[in-house]
């Protein structure tokens, strides 16, 4: 039987931040997932690509996984918002004085690189790679995993970050809000000639938004990310088309703002949808991440989300821990709850609500959202609010968050 504080079930980019943070402050825990990380380092770029807001930055620097980032990432210093290619755009900028990028454009591979390399330098640590739970006791004592090699694990706590098909958060018999848009969306990596500036664009089209973000230029010339949201019934035929005939469509949709466009990397697809856990918390559990709550990719917040949430749950328990609580203990998890359950409700409402709202096709809802957001840039406080929610600096932040340790 190996014991240890807190058992994290799922490895990914929130797994891992979440055991990162805990080592930082003498945590103990294992990770169980059933990856083979070798597979990850002879990767080919797959085009998957991550915008991590300022305040999750912070937390990973903290922590201890920015120095080992293979490329720094890409800083986004603008962000434009655009009502199709209409004039008008609503522009997002840090204040002067401040030198801190509004987020920064990170290729998936990286970020998974830096944090299996922070993980395994851990000393409170344990991966449990290439295993997956084959039972989960959760008592009023403790909890026990059973792996399927037959080795036994102990902790006061499950925490779960097992993505959006959780089996555990649907052991537990917790209820989600869910459903479908009819979206699909494509991501890819353009390479184009003029310089992005470090300036993302979302540009509102009603039959989807077209997301373009700032990437690190290589030896070829400037490269930016896309996820392009496209009817569903439309996605497939999108990606049949050939790369010279997508960077076209592509190089449309942008009204040709950065020059002539080319293909860098395989298209991908997913289709898009909601999810919102009606508690992120049970007996001896915690959710965090895509297990408690999935967005649509609209406003580039869901990595973000599962970070707060680790940053949330790791000061939870180490400040626990000090007091001589039980990293299971039923305050704690109440804390958690109360400190995560708003506010991810309320980034999720407001994200399915700008996709609803832009999605109105004609001519009079177009004027009136471009009014909204003349009237946006002239109202300095709404404006400031809105780039903070962006930055992820916004609320109760968790000391990760702020750049403190805990």
């Amino acid at each position: 039987m190996t014991r240890s504080d807190v058992i994290i079930l799922g490895g990914g980019l929130i797994g891992l931040a979440l055991a990162a943070a805990l080592d930082s402050s003498g945590l103990t825990c294992v990770v169980v997932d059933p990856v083979d990380p070798e597979s990850w380092r002879d990767a080919r770029f797959d085009g998957r690509t991550s915008a991590v807001s300022s305040s999750s930055r912070r937390m990973l620097d903290t922590v201890g996984v920015g120095a080992l980032f293979p490329e720094q990432g890409c800083p986004i210093r603008t962000i434009r918002v655009a009502d199709g290619l209409k004039p008008g755009s609503l522009a997002f900028e840090a204040p002067q004085g401040d030198d801190e990028p509004l987020g920064w454009m990170h290729e998936n591979r990286h970020l998974r690189e830096a944090l299996r390399a922070r993980a395994e330098a851990g000393a409170n640590i344990d991966l449990r790679w290439k295993s997956r739970a084959a039972e989960v006791d959760r008592g009023e004592h403790g909890a026990t995993v059973r792996l399927e090699d037959g080795s036994e694990l102990s902790a006061p706590l499950l925490a779960v970050a097992e993505g959006r098909n959780s089996p555990s958060r649907e052991a537990a018999g917790i209820r989600i809000a869910r459903w479908q848009y009819d979206h699909a969306a494509i991501v890819s990596i353009l390479r184009h000639e003029g310089a992005h500036e470090h300036i993302a664009w979302e540009i509102f089209y009603p039959t989807g938004p077209f997301a373009l973000l700032p990437m690190t230029d290589d030896a070829g010339g400037h490269r930016s990310a896309i996820v392009w949201s496209v009817q569903r019934d439309d996605a497939a035929g999108f990606c049949a088309l050939s790369d010279a005939q997508f960077a076209a469509e592509a190089e449309a949709a942008m009204g040709g703002f950065l020059g002539k466009v080319e293909l860098l990397a395989p298209r991908s697809t997913y289709p898009l949808g909601f999810h919102h856990a009606a508690r992120i918390t049970d007996r001896r559990l915690a959710l965090v991440g895509d297990s408690a709550h999935a967005i649509h990719p609209i406003a580039g917040q869901g990595l973000n989300l599962g970070f707060r949430d680790a940053a949330a749950l790791a000061q939870v328990l180490v400040e626990g821990a000090r007091l001589g609580l039980d990293p299971g203990d039923r305050q704690l998890l109440d804390r958690y709850q109360g400190w995560r359950g708003l506010d991810t409700l309320m980034v999720a409402a407001a994200t399915d609500s700008l996709t609803r709202l832009y999605g109105v096709p004609g001519k009079l809802p177009s004027t009136v959202r471009r009014f909204g957001m003349a009237l946006t840039a002239r109202i300095g406080p709404l404006k400031d609010r809105l780039m903070n929610e962006a930055r992820g600096t916004s609320g109760d932040l968790p000391l990760l968050l702020r750049g403190l340790p805990i």
